[in-house]
């Protein structure tokens, strides 16, 4: 039997993506749309965030473990406090509460740290569970599915209070993810699937003929204008399609290669639409690379999620799988129009010190588990 270091793989897969993002970031201030040195903060918050993946490397999974409710407490103590706020400390942006603002920080939004906290509140609700029934039925496995599902809605519940749909999709997708390996019978995914199915089915039908009815339920004006503007973005140019419009002509401007020149103006270029600039920039061949340094991330820790002898640290880097595969998904699809724009930013590249820090604290979990990693001689 042997101890495990260090994963230079991983460690050099974010370098790559630390250098994709300075260069990105770079190229994207000279559209001029805000002020400031975005590339000297993000430089800053990567700092930190290595700090953070040193600091929790520290810590074990039975550590982890033990902590579970105190993360999770926080995390929801945070999203109510941020609800609670007054506007001189957590104002409205963009129509959306999500945000405090720090004097000498800067903005923190306590959703990004959420993410994490219900990803080693699930992983720990699974593991006791087991540990508790040996003997899998019906029975049990819908209490376990109870147990993750009330874990889970609690927090979407609060971040869709600001609103953020965006990151309630993400916490949906790291529940997905946790669920379909926690062992809960198949008979009951197909069933949760077949329902979830039929709503998307009746949501889709109402977005096209009944748009007053999602209005009565709560849904706001602008995201059914997105999924208009999704669908035709050349009809609501002018609007809702302006971002989408923008993006796809800087995408297809760039070419196999790229180019050199200043390129097309694109609104919020250093965080949402930054794969647009690195298309444009770099060409189909620089953004192949990206995608190629994701998968390899990914990959990489669905590897050590199969590697490790312990549940709980599988479940987890099954969460942190889930939920950056969703972010570089559901961000590169907004921007070349294969899904609805949701805000979601890039992992690790895009511009921004609370999602920068999430993505460290996920890869801190995943660097810990990977660092104690055993392995033995007739594996």
């Amino acid at each position: 039997m042997k101890n495990s270091k260090l994963d230079y793989n991983l460690i050099t897969l974010l370098l790559l993506l630390f250098i994709t993002s300075c260069i990105a970031i770079l190229n994207a201030q000279d559209f001029g749309q805000y002020e400031g040195n975005f590339l000297f903060r993000q430089i800053t918050w990567y700092i930190v965030g290595i700090g953070i993946i040193a600091g929790i490397m520290y810590l074990d999974s039975e550590q982890i473990f033990r902590l579970n409710w105190f993360i999770y407490s926080f995390s929801i103590i945070l999203l109510i406090a941020l609800i609670l706020a007054p506007e001189s400390i957590a104002r409205e942006i963009n129509g959306a509460k999500s945000w405090f603002q720090l004097p000498g920080i800067g903005s923190l939004q306590p959703a990004e740290f959420t993410k994490i906290s219900l990803i080693i509140c699930l992983s720990f609700l699974v593991q006791k569970h087991h540990e508790k029934y040996l003997d899998k039925t019906l029975k049990t496995d819908l209490l376990l599915l109870i147990k993750m599902g009330a874990a889970t809605a609690l927090p979407i519940l609060l971040i869709m209070r600001q609103p953020d749909l965006g990151t309630s999709l993400v916490l949906i997708c790291i529940f997905t993810g946790i669920f379909i390996i926690s062992g809960i019978s198949w008979k009951i995914i197909s069933v949760i699937f077949i329902i979830i199915s039929l709503i998307s089915s009746i949501l889709i039908y109402l977005v096209f003929f009944n748009p007053e009815m999602l209005q009565s339920m709560g849904f706001a004006t602008y995201q059914l204008g997105r999924i208009y503007a999704w669908i035709d973005p050349e009809s609501y140019a002018s609007g809702e399609g302006y971002n989408l419009t923008k993006a796809l002509l800087a995408i297809g401007s760039g070419g196999v290669y790229g180019y050199l020149e200043k390129g097309i103006y694109v609104p919020e270029a250093h965080t949402d639409f930054i794969f647009s600039v690195i298309s444009s920039k770099y060409g189909f061949f620089g953004a192949s690379i990206l995608v190629t340094i994701y998968f390899l991330l990914i990959s990489s820790i669905v590897k050590l999620a199969l590697d490790v002898k312990n549940s709980f640290e599988s479940y987890i880097c099954t969460g942190v799988t889930s939920m950056i595969f969703f972010h570089v998904f559901e961000n590169i699809g907004m921007n070349i129009g294969l899904v609805p724009i949701t805000g979601i930013p890039l992992p690790f590249i895009s511009y921004g010190g609370s999602s920068l820090i999430g993505n460290m604290l996920a890869m801190g979990l995943v660097f810990s588990i990977s660092y104690r990693k055993k392995t033995f001689m007739f594996d």
